[in-house]
């Protein structure tokens, strides 16, 4: 094949590969672009909603400045105490996945059941229904009362810390019940690791605790690093985020630089599981 037809070849794939990726690509420079790129311009402005029109004026980083430094109930008493269950949930929920992955990966009666029962509530339980339930209570461990669980953490523990831990246990139920995701991606990495290994370390006298610590758990690292990123972005989505719920406020030039605070907090997170998981990766290489 001459030059010519080889440089045909190439220009046709790349306008079939534009072709395919631009419903998406319109759709995001309408639909997400546009509107990210507004609110940044608003969280400068002071906006003024009237019947007819809406009128906004420069006013710099006044909004910033007084979200960060002025009123911290709009940023510090409501977001704090839910990084802090954050906190919790994350290791929690990975855990969890982790650990139900492995056992879901076992070839046992019902399998397939069980494991289309960890995934359902995925499909189901959308943000509103998750509120509700927790709206109403459901979801605690009955033995958190039955035990008097919350009075000894709150006896061992200030209620800075107290406080999230009770709330987490109080909703444990939903928050494992939110975990069908992050199973499923472990459940993928699980099947990627040969049986050959696994094999080999048996001839070799591996039990299974050894082969979890140093066949396992090394190859699901990606998986894990994955799963860290999507649970981040869920929680810090979660239905009972407070920031969320000043989307439906009137003081759209104040709220706007309310969640790119609050966007910047999350990239925060999400750099921080990047150098952990850089780090790991070149441990592991060296």
């Amino acid at each position: 094949m001459n030059r010519k037809a080889r440089m045909r070849s190439s220009l046709i794939e790349y306008l079939e590969g534009t072709l395919f990726i631009a419903p998406w690509f319109i759709g995001f420079i309408f639909f997400m672009a546009f509107p990210i790129g507004y609110s940044l311009f608003m969280s400068f402005q002071d906006v003024k909603i009237t019947a007819t029109k809406t009128t906004t004026r420069y006013i710099g980083w006044t909004h910033y400045k007084y979200i960060l430094f002025e009123n911290g109930s709009l940023l510090y008493n409501q977001l704090l105490p839910f990084l802090r269950q954050a906190l919790f949930m994350i290791p929690i929920i990975v855990i969890f996945a982790l650990l139900i992955a492995i056992i879901l990966n076992q070839k046992f009666p019902g399998r397939t059941f069980f494991r289309a029962i960890f995934f359902l509530p995925v499909i189901l339980a959308t943000g509103e229904v998750v509120k509700e339930f927790l709206t109403q209570g459901e979801g605690d461990l009955g033995f958190m009362s039955k035990f008097n669980i919350s009075g000894l953490i709150q006896a061992n523990l200030s209620a800075t810390w107290s406080d999230p831990l009770i709330s987490i246990l109080n909703s444990f139920v939903l928050i494992l019940w939110y975990s069908g995701v992050q199973i499923m991606i472990f459940l993928g990495g699980r099947q990627t690791i040969s049986n050959s290994a696994y094999e080999a370390a048996r001839i070799d006298g591996a039990g299974p605790w050894e082969t979890f610590w140093k066949i396992t758990l090394p190859a699901m690292t990606p998986f894990i690093f994955l799963n860290l990123i999507y649970t981040v972005v869920d929680l810090f989505t979660f239905p009972t985020n407070p920031i969320l719920s000043k989307v439906r406020e009137s003081e759209y030039g104040q709220y706007s630089a309310l969640f790119w605070i609050y966007f910047m907090i999350i990239a925060f997170f999400l750099a921080i599981l990047f150098i952990i998981f850089a780090r790991v990766t070149k441990s592991h290489r060296a």
